[in-house]
């Protein structure tokens, strides 16, 4: 492997490995490595904390190893993965959790004179989003524009490119086999 490869992580955010967004999170897996980068792999259904920020910021929480570790894995990565379901509008909540509890003020951001500074500048990401509707741009705004501005660009990852998939509700082989080819493609151009 080339010392400049590019750093990618993959973060299934559906606590269901055997989902649609576990099989897609794969297909970008395999095709990351296929395309020579260093992948690594956080399943966040199966980390070990507990998702509720109990005093908000006010108090931070001791941060449980499996978080350490996932903080460890963003630091390190050069482009971030995000899979995971719209569930009404949003993200499930044991990855909303996640993100109350990992990107802490002093890992993914700080405020210094009324200022936002961005600490995870200089990364990328793509987020796949499956849904059991047609993607609008109605339900574009609601179930992405929260990862990519409020938590990812705020975080200072950009660019964010998003990719919804929809609908699922009774998807059939053949339209999933092409959605598992599109994401393999994204992971096999690193993107």
């Amino acid at each position: 492997m080339r010392k400049d490869t590019k750093k990618v992580l993959i973060m299934l955010g559906h606590p269901d490995t055997e989902s649609l967004a576990g099989f897609l999170a794969d297909r970008y897996e395999a095709g990351a490595k296929a395309g020579g980068y260093e992948v690594k792999r956080v399943n966040v259904g199966d980390l070990k904390f507990d998702p509720i920020l109990h005093k908000g910021y006010r108090e931070i929480q001791a941060l449980e190893p499996d978080l350490v570790s996932a903080q460890e894995m963003i630091t390190w990565a050069d482009h971030i993965v995000l899979v995971y379901p719209n569930w009404w509008g949003s993200m499930p909540a044991i990855l909303k959790g996640f993100f109350d509890r990992a990107l802490l003020p002093g890992f993914g951001f700080n405020f210094r004179d009324g200022k936002i500074i961005k600490r995870l500048a200089g990364k990328s990401a793509r987020v796949i989003i499956t849904m059991d509707i047609v993607p609008t741009f109605f339900f574009h705004t609601r179930a992405a524009l929260t990862m990519k501005n409020s938590i990812l660009r705020f975080c200072g990852i950009e660019p964010v490119r998003v990719t919804e998939i929809g609908p699922v509700k009774e998807v059939v082989d053949n339209k999933k086999d092409e959605w598992g080819l599109r994401v393999f493609k994204y992971g096999e151009a690193g993107i």
